[in-house]
């Protein structure tokens, strides 16, 4: 067991090697008595105190996720929405979106155009390219930097094999995926490759073709009966409407192995999706069956040069300068008026992180000390543009703005100080500050009514960690913790349709901070690892959504008014609160045989962002639930390997289940995705079974939703997948 408070060097991770398919070729090969290890990478240092869960190569094999966002249903605090068959967004403690920090491989994906509510942009790591995925759950904004007030996550990539001594070696893998509920047929390439001592790379190409989802049936909402608007139907009742996209993937990782234990790293990552409707604005509620709303094209790429070693014999350090676009094009058919809407946004990043920790070093006979010191800074230039087709007449109208202000730019950045503390065998503190700013800057649009924008912010943060050893098996924690989130350019420029309604902007936001106290209990032995935490996180200035009414559109914004309802973000009057528990255990019994289970509940509550009516016989809370909290729900695991198969086989399966959500907030009662009544309770069960043969073959089949239960996800615009099988074939060498 890890003492209470200690702080370790930069984690060394082992990369375990991507499963392949089909063979593809022997290209070189090394000799069948060669032994291939893995590399030791260098990478952030693991938050012990904190409530933290890891999904490792062999949870993506085993489950078969369809997505990176996907792959976290069955971690502990974890929530997945989905607005869309094509996207996917994490609810980390009821909190999502620009609320949670995004990383790969210790490089923020979150930009300035991050909304207030889900996004699809973590649906853009391709599951297949990721050895780990790190949720740390509550604030880390000291470390990690803005956003992060729910808390992280953190896709760490596959790394190159290693075979000491090798003079030349590539080692080809392939794989294909198929899917029953939607006709998925999908494919990876892969390359894994050695030059001399010094020099290894992977490489890797990827594609994916899935069509409609067919679901369990409709869900109807709690206590009504009622069946929303959102999704549609085919005539079958099951087919979801508004499903289906395309997918291209390609990645490459270059290690050049240094003096010294030091390294360096220069990696690429695209993602490429076509024709990804959005459910929920396909159709969207009340609208014509013809009338849909489609991502053409949903790009990102990643490309960054690191250095990873040692600084003076004393620190291990890490350095990344990184360059990513995200890139959207979308598309509103409505045909009833012969009209085309069209939009396209790109959001350029350049970014350097650094920092340096070193392991704890005795200070007195009883005092062992540690430091890290880091910084980053990030900056987003912006262009948009949007435009009117009129399809029977073959004109096209641009508007004076997009959906942001094009020529916008926003920068963000701190640095940060933690120091650890061993003091005797049993007891730890950790206490850490960081010191950023983050400065918006939008030009202004006279005819749209947009107003220029030119704001700085200061922003700190800090945390005090404890932890003490009871015994050698059970450690109690505590953790008080200030995070922060400036506004970006999203909360102070956009004009957007969201699930809820029309959003508009508020160029006077203030930023928003969150106070999280955490307190746990955690038992560790050779067969358990269990843990229970209780929470609550206090956001002061919480940015949340006001009604408007029509007269409040501004000029240039026909989808304004035409909206059922609008919405404008506003700081909220007092603190907003999330109180919460989670479980996680997992257990190794005899004849091996592995069990793991989860619980999470939050209840969340804030000031109501309308104000008080003026006539007092209208009914007013002035207390109101947070929108899209997550209902009570859990999982159950078990896996068990026969014995006679040596571990080459292994059988299991999962269960999945969620308590009805009727604490809704007011934008969740006007949210067409939101069932009347709120959103009813499920249990689906999996049922999975695998084969391995060492690096080479590997099979897995998982039937999924064996009950053809119809069940959503609080807050989603789809419902899950109906019964179903999931099958996936790997081999290489």
């Amino acid at each position: 067991m890890l003492r209470a408070g200690s702080t370790r060097a930069p984690s060394t991770t082992t990369a375990a090697a991507f499963g392949g398919a089909l063979s593809l070729a022997v290209l070189v090969a090394p000799p069948a008595h060669a032994e291939i290890t893995e590399i030791t990478v260098t990478g952030d240092e693991p938050l012990e105190g904190r409530p933290s869960s890891r999904v490792g190569r062999r949870d993506l094999d085993e489950r078969l996720p369809r997505s990176a966002p996907d792959a976290l249903r069955w971690e502990p605090g974890v929530f997945v929405q989905q607005s869309a068959h094509g996207q996917a967004s994490p609810f980390l403690r009821g909190r999502t979106g620009q609320q949670t920090l995004l990383l790969f491989d210790g490089i923020r994906l979150n930009n300035s155009t991050y909304r207030q509510g889900p996004n699809q942009y973590f649906f853009t790591v391709d599951a297949r390219s990721v050895r780990s995925i790190e949720v740390i759950r509550g604030g880390a904004s000291t470390l990690f930097g803005t956003d992060a007030i729910g808390g992280v996550v953190h896709a760490r990539p596959i790394e190159p094999s290693y075979e000491p001594g090798a003079k030349l070696r590539v080692l080809p893998r392939a794989a294909s995926r198929l899917g029953s509920a939607d006709g998925e047929f999908g494919q990876r390439f892969q390359l894994d490759a050695q030059l001399g001592d010094s020099v290894l790379a992977i490489a890797g190409v990827g594609f994916r073709r899935v069509g409609r989802l067919r679901s369990g049936g409709p869900v109807r909402g709690v206590g009504t009966g009622e069946v929303p608007q959102v999704p549609a139907f085919e005539d079958d009742g099951k087919t979801m409407l508004g499903t289906g996209f395309k997918e291209l993937t390609g990645d490459a990782r270059v290690v050049w192995r240094l003096a010294g234990g030091a390294r360096l790293v220069g990696a690429a990552y695209v993602y490429r999706q076509y024709d990804a409707p959005r459910t929920d604005q396909c159709p969207p509620a009340f609208a014509p069956r013809s009338e849909c709303l489609v991502f053409e094209e949903q790009f990102r790429t990643l490309t960054y040069l690191a250095y990873e070693g040692p600084l003076g014999g004393l620190f291990q350090t890490r350095v990344a300068l990184s360059y990513q676009r995200q890139h959207e094009r979308r598309r509103r058919d409505r045909p009833t008026i012969a009209a085309q809407n069209g939009g396209r946004d790109d959001v350029d990043t350049l970014g350097l992180v650094a920092q340096a920790v070193t392991t704890p070093r005795p200070v007195t006979a009883w005092w062992r000390a540690s430091l890290a010191v880091g910084g980053d800074v990030y900056s987003d230039s912006l262009r948009s543009i949007a435009w009117t087709r009129f399809t029977d007449l073959d004109l096209l109208l641009p508007a004076t703005r997009g959906q942001y202000v094009s020529g916008s730019r926003y920068s963000t950045g701190g640095v940060f100080a933690r120091v650890g503390n061993e003091l005797g065998k049993r007891f730890g503190v950790k206490l850490a500050g960081r010191l950023g700013f983050a400065r918006a800057d939008a030009p202004g649009d006279a005819p749209s009514g947009t107003v220029p924008v030119a704001r700085t912010w200061v922003t700190h943060g800090g945390f005090v960690q404890a932890e003490w050893a009871v015994r050698p098996d059970l450690s109690v924690l505590g953790t008080w913790d200030r995070s922060f989130r400036a506004p970006n350019l999203d909360d102070l420029t956009s004009r957007q349709q969201t699930g809820p309604g029309f959003q508009l902007e508020n160029a006077g936001l203030r930023p928003e901070t969150a106070d999280t106290f955490e307190a746990g209990v955690r038992a560790k032995t050779a067969a358990l690892l269990a843990e229970l935490w209780v929470f609550r996180s206090v956001v002061h200035d919480a940015i949340t959504r006001s009604v408007r009414a029509a007269s409040d559109c501004p000029p240039g914004t026909p989808q304004c008014g035409a909206s059922w309802t609008r919405y404008q973000l506003v700081n909220a009057s007092g603190p907003s609160i999330i109180d919460g528990v989670e479980v996680a255990a997992r257990a190794q019994l005899p004849h091996d045989v592995t069990l793991r289970a989860t619980l999470a509940y939050a209840n969340g509550r804030g000031p109501n962002p309308q104000e008080r009516p003026s006539d007092p016989r209208v009914p007013y809370e002035r207390e109101v639930p947070l929108s899209r909290i997550s209902p009570l729900n859990g999982t159950f695991e078990a896996r068990w390997v026969p014995p006679v198969f040596s571990e080459r086989t292994w059988v299991g399966f999962g269960v999945r289940w969620a308590g009805p959500q009727t604490r809704l907030a007011p934008s969740d009662r006007g949210d067409a995705r939101i069932p009347e009544g709120g959103t009813p309770g499920f249990a689906v069960v999996d049922l999975r079974a695998g084969y391995r043969v060492e690096r080479h073959i590997m099979m897995t089949v998982v039937v999924e939703n064996v009950g053809d239960a119809a069940y959503r996800y609080h807050g989603s615009s789809i419902n899950g997948p109906g019964r179903s099988v999931l099958f996936s074939f790997e081999a290489g060498l």
